[in-house]
């Protein structure tokens, strides 16, 4: 199967989590919420109907859908973003920050290779990395957070897999905000979703970094203050600027299609809002075609 990077292009093939295989039952999403930050107690069945729409949505595009099984994980594993990087080359398989998550990154590799989907390489301790803090700007460079995620180590690690490959790993020290125990990964701050246009919120987001994307030609829909928390700055792109957002959002929505974007909201109470993971944490995207 084949492998690519990209944020922005149309989602050929993505990878899924069902709140079915990752909550598994009320009873274990009651059991692990509070340990995991989550906002609030999770509806199991609300959980369920939510992410039935919102998987209907991502098959109406026509992608091919492949579904991570129940495994040996948390209820964080509904956010299958963060345990591997999809690059032209092959999947990157990380190693969590968050420790409580550790078991992610094996399951995705052995569910990967059952599939035939290549694997470029595996970050090993003491590297850490999470696929939220890797931020592809172009086919040639790749921009990753420097957080209590993701270490120097598992940059490191990530530069020897890539560079030999002519990638540019562009690092982005980001800022303490919440601290260690909050979820604040480099793309809580940038969605691009085409390639001169990126959802970004500034005030979390460092001069060095803003200013690299304007000279690079990207243009900026400013997600509004009063909207991060809920989570408008995660924007998913289905293809060019065809962008996939949680309810709740409504001026970043209107900001959005004053852009010539088709904006398409989702409810995620549930699935999104509670554990603080949108539409992008929600996927990994295997195969875009630009």
């Amino acid at each position: 199967m084949i492998t690519s990077h990209s944020e922005y292009g149309q989602i050929k093939s993505i990878l899924l989590k069902s709140a079915t295989n990752a909550f598994e039952s009320q009873e274990k999403a009651d059991g692990e919420w509070r340990d995991l930050n989550y906002l609030e107690k999770i509806d199991y069945d609300h959980s369920k109907k939510e992410y039935r729409t919102f998987k209907e949505i991502i098959s109406a595009e026509g992608a091919q859908i492949l579904n991570l099984p129940k495994a040996d994980t948390t209820i964080d594993s509904i956010y299958c973003r963060d345990a591997s990087i999809a690059t032209d080359f092959g999947m990157i398989i990380c190693n969590m920050g968050k420790g409580a998550r550790s078991t992610e990154p094996l399951a995705q590799k052995v569910f990967f290779e059952s599939k035939g989907i290549p694997v470029l390489g595996t970050i090993e301790s003491p590297g850490t990395l999470e696929g939220g803090d890797m931020c592809w700007l172009d086919e040639k460079t790749l921009a990753v957070g420097l957080t209590y995620r993701t270490n120097q180590s598992g940059i490191s690690q990530l530069k020897s897999l890539l560079e030999p490959n002519g990638i540019e790993v562009l690092v982005v020290d980001l800022p303490h905000y919440k601290g260690k125990d909050d979820v604040f990964h480099l793309m809580s701050v940038i969605s691009p979703i085409d390639k001169d246009l990126a959802v970004i919120y500034s005030p979390l987001m460092p001069i060095g970094f803003r200013e690299a994307l304007l000279n690079r030609g990207f243009s900026f829909v400013e997600c509004p203050a009063e909207e991060f928390e809920s989570m408008g700055c995660n924007v998913l792109a289905l293809a060019q600027r065809k962008v996939l957002v949680v309810s709740g959002n409504p001026r970043t929505a209107s900001l959005l299609q004053a852009k010539g974007c088709e904006v398409i909201v989702y409810e995620g109470e549930e699935i999104s809002q509670k554990g603080c993971g949108g539409p992008t944490c929600l996927t990994r995207p295997i195969n875009r075609e630009i």
